[in-house]
């Protein structure tokens, strides 16, 4: 055999035995297959890319039936009948990573007792790995698992839905809500590649209102990671999931809309935030009202923008209003009108303008003190911006603590 075909012969093995997760049964099913019908492992791999449910499903002609991966999973539930919570365990499992999953995660599915009688019933049968703090499924029975088949009672599509869904709500549920805290991290990080399985496993036109939600919650913790490329895939899906379950003018749709664009800032497309800032301060004011927190929130996010583009023309007027209205509406102390009068005193400072800005940051230092405390974030940032500004430094887009915010969708 010359090299050429050595290589046709091996193209795509490292990838196919990744993807059949090392399981030794797995990879010998596949090889008796490629050597019956004379494919290569790249071939194969397309195979079960495009047709999982047959693939999993068939053994080569003369491998015993029994010894088929989708087989094994299903006798072995067949044996787990009398402990229904197990099969949805796994089928719930199927929609994660092979990483680590945290136990304390279906803490809340079921009382202790069944549910603990439910993993160690899966762990007696080799379908997970326990441990103290952890559960790991291996990647194959993961993708038998979720592979609806209606001649397989464990996989009816109505379970997989259903399994699905619960897979969302369990890590929604358990997401520390403030991303930009160090002490969430850990975490974040521990949920953040079930995260992603999810949203790789399940197309786009499947995603539900807890899907929004879940989403815009990880772009928010992945643009503070400095993740920008993907958070803005998350974010485009969760808007155009928002917009088709609930309409363009929910108030949650122009959440997604306007996070979407605190993320398009972030990366530098400063046009293409504008643009989105605009439209989501538009209907805000016409769906909202002028007067309502989140429209008061679009305009100071639209003057952050402006501010960022160096188009203080637009943005110096835009942060004096947005102050104002905070001002009336909420009041001189509320922490949002503190960040309005702190982002209108950055944009007088890059216009040069430092006696305006420098009244304006000594009022925040003041409220921030009273508001917080001496030794709170806040109140140390008020101190350095008021320190930068005195010492006559303008300053530029890369200096501003604060810009357009996200919202929680």
């Amino acid at each position: 055999m010359n090299d050429q075909a050595d290589a046709e012969e091996l193209d795509g093995v490292a990838e196919l035995v990744h993807e059949l997760g090392y399981l030794p049964l797995a990879i010998e099913q596949a090889a008796a297959y490629l050597h019956q019908n004379q494919l290569s492992p790249r071939a194969y791999l397309d195979l079960l890319t495009k047709h999982p449910a047959a693939m999993y499903d068939q053994a080569a002609h003369g491998a015993a039936a029994e010894r088929t991966v989708s087989r094994i999973w299903r006798l072995t539930l067949d044996r787990l009948s009398d402990n229904p919570l197990a099969g949805q365990l796994l089928r719930i499992f199927a929609w994660y990573g092979p990483e680590p999953i945290p136990r304390s995660l279906f803490d809340d599915l079921a009382p202790i007792p069944q549910l603990q009688q439910a993993l160690g019933c899966l762990a007696a049968y080799n379908m997970i790995t326990l441990e103290k703090t952890a559960i790991t499924v291996h990647r194959l029975v993961q993708a038998v698992a979720r592979i609806p088949h209606h001649n397989d009672p464990h996989r009816q599509p109505a379970n997989l839905d259903t399994a699905r869904s619960y897979a969302t709500d369990l890590l929604l549920g358990a997401l520390p809500k403030e991303a930009e805290f160090p002490e969430s991290w850990p975490t974040w990080r521990t949920l953040l590649p079930h995260i992603i399985a999810l949203s790789n496993q399940v197309h786009p036109s499947s995603d539900t209102y807890d899907s929004v939600h879940l989403f815009n919650y990880a772009a928010i913790f992945l643009l503070d990671q400095g993740a920008i490329t993907p958070a803005l895939g998350y974010l485009e899906r969760a808007y155009h999931a928002a917009e088709r379950i609930l309409g363009s003018d929910h108030p949650n749709t122009l959440n997604s809309l306007n996070n979407l664009a605190h993320a398009y800032q972030v990366a530098g497309d400063l046009d293409h935030a504008i643009q989105l800032h605009e439209q989501t301060l538009k209907n805000r004011e016409r769906i909202l009202g002028s007067n309502h927190p989140n429209t008061l929130q679009s305009r100071n996010n639209l003057a952050c923008t402006y501010r960022a583009a160096w188009d203080l023309e637009h943005a110096i007027p835009l942060h004096e209003r947005a102050l104002a209205e905070h001002d009336q509406i909420l009041g001189s102390n509320h922490p949002e009108t503190l960040t309005a009068r702190d982002n209108l005193a950055y944009a007088y400072q890059m216009a040069g303008d430092l006696h305006r800005a420098i009244s304006l940051h000594e009022r925040t230092l003041a409220d921030r003190e009273l508001t917080f405390g001496s030794d709170h974030r806040f109140t140390l940032q008020s101190e350095n911006n008021l320190a930068l500004t005195s010492s006559g430094r303008k300053s530029g887009p890369r200096h501003l603590h604060v810009r357009a915010h996200p919202t929680q969708a």
